[in-house]
């Protein structure tokens, strides 16, 4: 980490600012070179960024942040130039010619959690609030970057940490282990850790819903009125409508908002045997949208029932996969909209939903019901943004507390206790670095954007 970074920090393309910034040890020299001044801390100064032979490349603000009160925890300087991609390229150029060398994807905020400024959690939720995709995702990342997530996991591993020295305080006992045990009341101390454990996953599991999105993908026999659908729940007509079966011969990507939830919708092609080569091929492309989906929406002509084709790629699917039946153009046959469970259901579908893409009656139901079978709860408040990692983390932390609590009841020796209690800290300090390989953070920090 001594080496000193640079990089354009702001998006590219033409702007009003454009903003190149640097960190490193002891910039004060580096800055006088830029400016021929010496800046002051935390203080705008107006100047000339100058070239090698003193001419002026552009005017702007110069800013100073000295260690280690500073993003990265190092000196950091940030030239506010114009925002012309030349103008930025000749900044950064100037940087690079006085010793700096272009920053990786992420290196600013890696430097901040590896400088304590940061924990690693934190530093995520900087790329989750770059990328929120929603005011819901983008609230929550900052709820996460403030420290709310990373203090919920810090109780949970202190917790772990307090059971852990009274169970091998126990290790001093050997003859006596199990009474110790019993009287400190180890199983109802992780019990009670198993329950917050719990709690946090939802939470985060909730949070991990906004931030990723639901894959929703619709399927059918053609001409049932998927592409009709997806143009309904878009608002507009991304795809082609057309009586004639068939018409859509690949998939068609839209996304919409559900409560501040992203939902990426796939059209596909209609599923029945066909000679066709072109329609053969947006079949098979339809069944690997299904085969990744979260949610398939299986619409379905009552009058018809399913074909075999449908019914062989249904049957083929992923049993976990949630299936909605979609009973569409509930207008022709004089129907009401409605939405039942499953109990009816062609397709082994978990709800039924009668609507009218058409018309747009029953959108809505359709729409409270994608929220239920997802699991959304609705209420954004108190959450924060995951991801898988800290879900497959906690995940374990559960799974090795359930080893613990089977101990525990059964008056184990303490030694096998200690051993699931260390392990179930071990994964919940993961989420915060405090226990993460080296190669993690490299896949981590690789996935933000330059200058960040």
């Amino acid at each position: 980490m001594s080496q000193t970074i640079a990089a354009i920090a702001t998006a590219a393309g033409r702007g009003g600012v454009g903003i190149v910034r640097v960190s490193g040890k002891n910039l004060l020299p580096f800055a006088r070179a830029l400016c021929g001044k010496t800046p002051q801390p935390r203080t705008a100064l107006h100047t000339d960024f100058l070239d090698e032979n003193g001419e002026a490349l552009d005017n702007g603000l110069l800013l100073y942040f000295p260690a280690p009160a500073s993003f990265t925890g190092e000196d950091i300087l940030e030239l506010h130039g114009h925002g012309g991609t030349v103008v930025m390229q000749m900044l950064l150029a100037r940087c690079l010619a006085l010793g700096a060398r272009v920053a990786r994807p992420g290196e600013f905020s890696q430097r901040a959690f590896l400088n304590g400024k940061l924990d690693l959690a934190q530093a995520e939720s900087v790329a989750d609030l770059i990328d929120a995709d929603s005011r819901a995702a983008a609230r929550m990342a900052v709820r996460s970057l403030k420290g709310a997530f990373s203090q919920h996991i810090r109780s949970l591993a202190d917790g772990l940490v307090h059971v852990r020295m009274l169970v091998e305080a126990a290790l001093d006992f050997p003859e006596e282990d199990i009474d110790f045990l019993a009287e400190l009341d180890i199983a109802a101390q992780v019990a009670d850790l198993r329950a917050r454990v719990a709690a946090v996953r939802a939470q985060a599991a909730q949070g991990a819903m906004l931030r990723e999105g639901v894959q929703v993908v619709l399927a059918g026999a053609p001409n049932v009125g998927k592409s009709s659908l997806l143009n309904a729940l878009a608002g507009e007509e991304v795809a082609i409508v057309t009586d004639i079966a068939g018409t859509t011969r690949d998939t068609v990507r839209e996304q919409i908002t559900l409560d501040g939830i992203p939902v990426r919708i796939t059209d596909t092609a209609g599923l029945r045997e066909t000679g066709d080569r072109v329609e053969q091929i947006g079949i098979g492309r339809s069944r690997q949208a299904l085969a990744q989906a979260d949610i398939a929406l299986v619409l379905i002509d009552p009058q018809e029932g399913i074909n075999d084709t449908l019914a062989l790629t249904l049957h083929q699917l992923p049993p976990e996969l949630v299936r909605v039946e979609i009973r569409n153009k509930c207008d022709l046959r004089g129907e009401a909209p409605f939405v039942a469970d499953g109990s009816g259901s062609v397709c082994g579908a978990a709800a039924v939903v009668g609507l009218s893409a058409k018309t747009g009656a029953g959108l809505d139901l359709l729409k409270h019901t994608l929220l239920r079978q997802i699991g959304w709860q609705g209420q954004s408040e108190g959450l924060f943004l995951a991801r898988s990692r800290h879900l497959d983390a906690l995940a374990r932390a559960d799974d090795e507390l359930a080893h613990a609590a089977a101990l525990a009841g059964a008056g184990a020796n303490a030694e096998l206790l200690a051993e699931h209690l260390r392990l179930a800290q071990n994964a919940c300090n993961e989420i915060t670095g405090e226990f993460t390989a080296d190669d993690l953070l490299g896949v981590i920090f690789s996935r933000f954007c330059i200058g960040k």
